[in-house]
């Protein structure tokens, strides 16, 4: 006979059993979900109507979620970004910047995969981008192929974690936090994950210098003002992008969705500035929009918003939807938007599909105890927070050589956040343990993408990389990369302020020391020695 304390521990079993079988998530979870539900049902664990959470939490949580409205957007802008031609500029230019120093195109690849990490929140393309450009020229030059196919695939999952990263808003959603507080505590993870990087290059540079040979000076095309020109030409564009979408959140000046519409008509006019055939109207048009942005910036920041202001951003308005009708008018930028649409679609259903997966799988897992049979076993841990935050880690990090990130997201993350919410609260306070958390397993599932079997970005670098490239090579290539993930993991778990510094403080107040002092209104005195007047 089965008992309610065996429900959970078979439910939890049975979700890793079959996803090991392959079949799509989405379906499986929800199969597991009712199946288990409509078991409970008939063992008299509850009754029908506990279901009706199921359709309750679908439409109030998933359909009706305004934060999750972000997700098509930033997709979107990703997708068209990642096929404009700025990745390819950008690759060209930093690496001719870079080429006289030992290990410069992996520093120009390194730079370059956090660059389009901020713009474009996702992998698969950019992983792809930056292989197509960089892998032959690096062959060229007699780059080892291990350090290639590491680099290449460590800098495009970066993007992971580098806001405004898809993966980020998931977790923001998942742990009930906001979107800009995760992006803040994810900078300076970001920035160590690129310094380590970095260093392991220079490293290498030293101790192996024939691994990573400077470019030869004949090679380079581009020297002086016009390479410096070059490099700011592809710098500038992404630094406005990058403020337009994240400046205008954390400033408070918009919503997460609202900084990712900015965003999609952003890369859209980014695309149309990057491309050959933009009109002398165009051009015209562009510079027109620099200069009104401008001077309306000045004016707000100087005096109040007056009616030269909103002139000067209707200025501005106008040069954008013009620039976006280039877009369309040009027959490659309107395949692109297109091809951008479908990519966006696709993404948005799969993400929707999980969601409700996960929805009808974690409402009866609830329903059973489930949650309390976890928090007994995570609580019960030795080592306290730190055996807590090491087994976590460690759970994950084999967990994701069999599910991708959504699926961890959805699935198991709702599962442990309550845990950790109580764990963790003690040492860095109620507020930041959330972000302190989301951003330690973002930093951890990093390595998904480059861990057999499903390391997906190793899939992308065998899919574009040249014949003589041998797959042992690439898989063999990821696993000093994997190393520094597993190191920035550490770090954040030694070191918490490396994500809550930028965090505001909660405010500290001793609630035995509050006094309020009422001010003493001064009243006429009242005569009660006279009766009433006579009549």
């Amino acid at each position: 006979m089965i008992t309610l304390e065996m429900m959970p521990p078979l439910m939890f079993g049975g979700l890793v059993l079959t996803m090991l079988i392959g079949f799509p998530v989405a379906f499986t979870l929800a199969a597991l979900g009712l199946s288990f539900g409509f078991l409970s049902i008939y063992l008299g664990f509850f009754d029908l109507n506990f279901l009706q959470a199921i359709p309750g939490r679908i439409f109030g949580s998933v359909l009706s979620n305004e934060l999750l409205l972000a997700i098509p957007f930033f997709t979107f802008m990703g997708s068209v970004l990642e096929r404009c031609g700025l990745a390819e500029d950008m690759l060209d230019s930093m690496g001719q910047l870079f080429g006289p120093v030992r290990g410069g195109l992996g520093y120009s690849v390194i730079i370059v995969g956090f660059i389009l990490g901020a713009i474009t929140g996702t992998v698969a393309a950019q992983v792809i981008a930056m292989a197509l450009i960089s892998m032959p020229v690096m062959i060229r030059y007699g780059y080892n192929i291990r350090y290639i196919t590491g680099v290449l695939a460590a800098s495009g999952t970066i993007t992971q974690l580098v806001p405004p990263s898809l993966v980020l808003i998931v977790m923001a959603d998942q742990l009930g936090k906001s979107v800009g507080d995760m992006y803040l505590g994810a900078w300076g993870p970001s920035v160590l994950q690129i310094a380590l990087f970095a260093g392991y290059t220079f490293l290498l540079g030293l101790i192996k210098p024939d691994h990573v040979p400077p470019v030869p000076k004949e090679a380079r095309t581009l020297t002086g003002w016009a390479l410096w020109k070059k490099c700011l030409m592809g710098i500038i564009p992404s630094a406005v992008l990058i403020f337009v979408v994240l400046g205008t959140m954390m400033m408070g000046l918009a919503t997460p969705t609202e900084a990712g519409a900015m965003g999609a008509i952003g890369a859209i006019v980014l695309a149309a500035i990057h491309h050959k055939d933009l009109s002398s109207t165009g051009q015209k048009m562009m510079i027109v929009g620099i200069v009104a942005a401008g001077i309306g910036a000045i004016i707000g920041i100087m005096f109040t918003e007056n009616l030269w202001f909103k002139l000067t951003f209707a200025v501005v308005y106008i040069a954008v939807v013009w620039l976006c009708l280039e877009a369309v008018r040009i027959p490659d930028l309107r395949d692109l938007i297109k091809q951008g649409y479908e990519s966006t679609m696709r993404l948005s259903t799969m993400v929707v599909f999980i969601l409700i997966g996960s929805t009808c799988f974690s409402v009866v897992f609830l329903g059973v105890s489930g949650g309390v049979w976890l928090e007994h076993h995570l609580t019960s841990l030795p080592g306290g927070v730190w055996g807590f935050l090491i087994f976590i880690n460690i759970f994950i990090f084999f967990l994701a050589f069999f599910l991708d990130f959504f699926e961890i997201a959805f699935i198991i993350l709702p599962m442990i956040a309550p845990i950790a919410q109580k764990i963790l609260a003690p040492v860095v306070g109620a507020d930041a343990a959330l972000i302190w958390f989301g951003v330690m397993l973002c930093v951890n599932m990093q390595t998904s993408f480059l861990h057999p079997p499903f390391g997906f970005a190793l899939f992308y670098l065998r899919g574009v990389a040249p014949r003589e490239v041998k797959s042992s090579d690439i898989y063999w290539g990821a696993v000093p990369w994997i190393g520094l993930q597993v190191i920035m993991v550490a770090i954040v778990i030694a070191f918490p302020y490396s994500v809550t510094a930028l965090l505001d403080k909660p405010i500290d107040v001793d609630l035995s020391k509050v006094k309020i002092e009422v001010p003493q209104i001064e009243l006429p005195p009242i005569d009660f020695g006279q009766g009433p007047p006579k009549q």
